[in-house]
């Protein structure tokens, strides 16, 4: 699929507009190159490896594993990867994780909870581009002008941390000013959905929770099952977890003990992503509101085929209206 050309040439010629978000300790190397391999860009947080040192062994995998199906299938190369880094200070890790990135030529790096011109430039400096999540216009706008390459909105109804802004909302003002790379997030799981999200402007759909429920997922089988179980009205919306408002299954805030119409509030200047923030997502599990398009468990290719075939399938209904 031929993509528009202010885009960069990283991001072109996918076989569908998707990426695979990033998913706090489930997306690991297995995930990402069945993801690539099926033809869509697949992703991971750096601190999923743990300890730091696993992330070398990580990259190692990846890369060499798509190498391999490039050399043989050269009609059908596999889709880059991205790296999701956090950028906020309470990462202690980011220097190391921005290193063993550059040592592997990480193609694309998707930077969170802050943006920042220090780690742009090193991601420019070995040939990457930078992709930065952002819950509104205002933090858009920044995330540019300190040279981020292009933007992941992320609007109501996205798994895990999440805005409150109506992607109708935020496409709009986005596209007002800025004609880069945009990926939309927030209550993708279709094919229709993908190409809804076109149509609002975007180049990509951002989906993650439909990829929670596939083969190669580290996520429990419970918590798999509980995503095809689920629909929106079992996402609950809170920042008791890590200081930062996010939409969560309620059926795992139950079975932790605790009532999910009466979570306290977190104070947000104190936001964890250390391994006691890690434990916690194990049992607290997050969702986005599109998962009711989700009814079994797949291989992550069949997902990408059922996506593609829901994605033809709407073109061509909108062709012939």
């Amino acid at each position: 699929m031929s993509l528009p050309h202010r885009l960069p040439k990283v991001l072109q010629n996918l076989k569908l507009p998707i990426i695979g978000s990033p998913l706090f300790i489930i997306s690991t190397p297995k995930l990402v190159i069945a993801q690539c391999k099926a033809g869509v860009i697949g992703s991971m947080p750096a601190l999923n490896a743990r300890p730091a040192a696993q992330l070398d062994d990580w990259l190692a995998e990846i890369t060499e594993a798509l190498a391999a199906h490039d050399l043989a299938h050269p009609d059908h190369p596999a889709a880059p990867f991205a790296i999701n880094q956090i950028v906020h200070k309470s990462n202690d890790r980011l220097e190391h994780d921005l290193a063993v990135c550059a040592k592997y030529k990480v193609p694309i790096i998707i930077t969170s909870l802050g943006a920042r011109e220090d780690v742009n430039q090193a991601v420019h400096g070995w040939g990457g581009i930078v992709l930065h999540d952002i819950i509104n216009n205002k933090f858009a706008r920044k995330a540019i002008e300190k040279g981020a390459d292009g933007l992941i909105a992320v609007a109501a109804g996205a798994g895990g941390h999440a805005g409150v802004k109506s992607p109708f909302a935020l496409m709009q003002e986005i596209r007002a000013w800025f004609d880069g790379p945009v990926a939309l997030s927030g209550a993708i799981a279709s094919g229709d959905a993908v190409l809804a999200a076109l149509a609002l402007g975007a180049d990509f759909a951002y989906i993650g929770s439909a990829f929670i429920a596939t083969e190669e997922a580290r996520a429990a089988d419970a918590y798999k099952q509980m995503i095809v179980d689920s629909d929106s009205d079992d996402i609950v919306y809170s920042n008791l977890f890590t200081g930062v408002h996010g939409n969560y299954l309620r059926g795992s805030i139950v079975n932790a003990g605790m009532d999910p119409e009466h979570l306290p509030e977190s104070d947000p200047s104190k936001m964890n992503f250390s391994s006691d923030s890690a434990k916690a997502w194990k049992d607290i599990w997050g969702s986005g509101q599109g998962i009711g398009a989700v009814h079994q468990v797949l291989p992550a290719a069949a997902l990408v085929k059922r996506l593609a075939d829901e994605y033809l399938a709407a073109r061509q209904r909108l062709a012939l209206a």
